[in-house]
């Protein structure tokens, strides 16, 4: 079966592009060809893939992915697939992989009504009526339950073309055998003192992510605690405006602020915190991948998988509405309790070996295979 794969930009480091590469590469184990059309692709190729760069370009993100529709459709009207399976929202799909939060419910509740006058507002509100109205026969892998009642609210569509997949966590981030010994050598080459903290947090678009949020809830603790408090954030977006806010609350020396990078199990051993605080997150892999090595989490409720460092007992998590000071005495009490981070430590690692999080990929290459 030739399937076709579309999403606009593709980087080793991206959350979503991780979830499109496993499950494309669990399609192609099944014997399946597999076709990419992206605006971006940066990275290795995977063998057996072809991947076609869309030679579009446009004044604004939403005319350039108009014309990237219209390029693929073409092709796709010249050298046809068997399904067309979108990790972006866009007409035309057989699959979408749905990552993102619902749009128009953004846009009504987060927006003012002249914000539903704009081009963009059009373009976006278009393409996701294209997947979610109750004519189209798109299948919709959805990977939380958190934002399907939206989609229902707004375009009807009927329940039964929602598909609930598993998290897919990659077994690389699972605490290997010598998980002390990478810890130690970690924290040596970072020069992190015993009696130090190393505070992590990870994902790309730190404002969505609220790296701003973090930074205050480390300013705010007490001297004594903060003086030994070293924060590292890893991400793909421009770091510039938090390094001001992190200079401006006194914390330069203490937080550094990285480009992604392939060694991130690595960090996950080696910190003693992940902290979380996103203001929207459909999902928030990075809660699961912290669980399965091991580290306690703090996050947000509106995390899709927050529940899960409920049920495994793994950390803390923040409720709605957010309240700053919430975070910042929670981030206290975990960095000053060693033997609390003890017990999330083994919770988590307990829940890790249990729970189903890890078959995403193979479930959805099951959606994409089965008969429309």
């Amino acid at each position: 079966m030739q399937l076709a794969f579309a999403l606009y930009k593709y980087f080793p480091f991206g959350g979503l592009q991780r979830d499109f590469l496993r499950i494309a590469l669990a399609c192609q184990a099944r014997g399946h060809t597999i076709r990419v059309y992206v605006l971006e692709w940066s990275g290795e190729i995977p063998t057996g893939f072809e991947v076609v760069t869309v030679p579009v370009r446009a004044l604004s993100n939403a005319r350039r992915y108009e014309k990237f529709l219209a390029w693929m459709q073409q092709d796709l009207r010249q050298r046809p697939a068997d399904r067309v399976v979108g990790f972006n929202k866009m007409p035309g799909l057989d699959v979408y992989f749905a990552a993102d939060p619902c749009y128009e419910e953004k846009a009504r509740s987060l927006r003012g009504p002249l914000y539903r006058l704009s081009g963009r507002y059009r373009h976006f509100a278009a393409f996701e009526r294209a997947v979610f109205a109750p004519e189209s026969h798109c299948r919709i892998l959805m990977i939380s339950s958190l934002q399907q009642p939206f989609f229902e609210k707004h375009y009807a569509t009927p329940p039964e073309r929602f598909h609930l997949l598993p998290p897919g966590i990659s077994p690389d981030r699972r605490a290997p055998a010598n998980a002390p010994e990478i810890r130690a050598a970690f924290r040596q080459e970072f020069g992190l003192g015993s009696d130090e903290l190393l505070l992590l947090q990870l994902g790309s678009g730190f404002k969505t992510k609220g790296l701003d949020r973090s930074l205050k809830a480390v300013a705010a603790l007490p001297e004594a605690l903060r003086s030994r408090t070293r924060m590292i954030a890893i991400g793909q977006d421009d770091p510039a405006p938090f390094q001001r806010q992190a200079q401006g609350l006194g914390l330069a020396a203490q937080v550094s602020i990285l480009p992604g990078r392939s060694d991130i199990p690595r960090f996950l051993l080696g910190a003693d915190l992940l902290i979380h605080p996103a203001y929207n997150e459909n999902t928030g892999t990075v809660l699961l991948e912290a669980l399965v090595a091991g580290l306690p989490v703090l996050t947000t409720a509106v995390c899709g998988y927050a529940h899960y460092i409920e049920e495994a007992e793994a950390g803390c998590v923040i409720a709605e509405p957010f309240v700053q000071e919430c975070l910042d005495t929670t981030l206290a009490n975990m960095l000053s309790d060693r033997e609390a981070r003890a017990r999330w430590q083994v919770k988590a690692l307990a829940f890790a070996d249990t729970a189903d999080i890890y078959s995403n990929a193979e479930r959805a290459a099951e959606l994409i295979l089965r008969e429309l």
